[in-house]
């Protein structure tokens, strides 16, 4: 079963799936080096093929001389988006990339709607 599926009781949970997450400083740092990048007003996403055989995501929320509950907000936002945006999408379309977003400074003073609209923009560019 790949992360996001239905568990047992038929129903999907409320949290990115572990497998589902880029969690290490290595494969952080090899997404930076190796991966596309792709800017957005508030974003620069980095993309490449995953070594495992589903999607995965990572959000890296540089402090920007903003607060602890300023960024996990931001965090949580981004987290949500991939959720229920990035990794549905990249699983329907059977193409398993590893998706890196990092934030620019100007990401905390954007909407939930802008970033899900940038995200959504990304998404059609790359996954037709």
């Amino acid at each position: 079963m790949h992360p996001g599926a239905a568990d047992e009781a038929g129903q999907a949970g409320f949290r990115l799936p572990r497998q589902a997450r880029i969690t290490t400083a290595a494969e952080i740092r090899t997404l930076l080096r190796r991966g596309k990048r792709r800017k957005t007003r508030h974003l620069d996403v980095f993309f490449a093929g995953s070594p495992v055989s589903y999607p995965r995501l990572g959000v890296v929320v540089p402090k920007h001389r903003h607060n602890a509950v300023q960024r996990n907000r931001l965090k949580r936002r981004l987290r949500e988006l991939g959720r229920t945006l990035l990794l549905p999408r990249l699983r329907e379309a059977e193409r398993p990339l590893d998706v890196l977003l990092r934030t620019r400074a100007e990401a905390y003073d954007a909407s939930w709607d802008e970033l899900r609209q940038q995200l959504q923009r990304w998404l059609e560019e790359e996954v037709p």
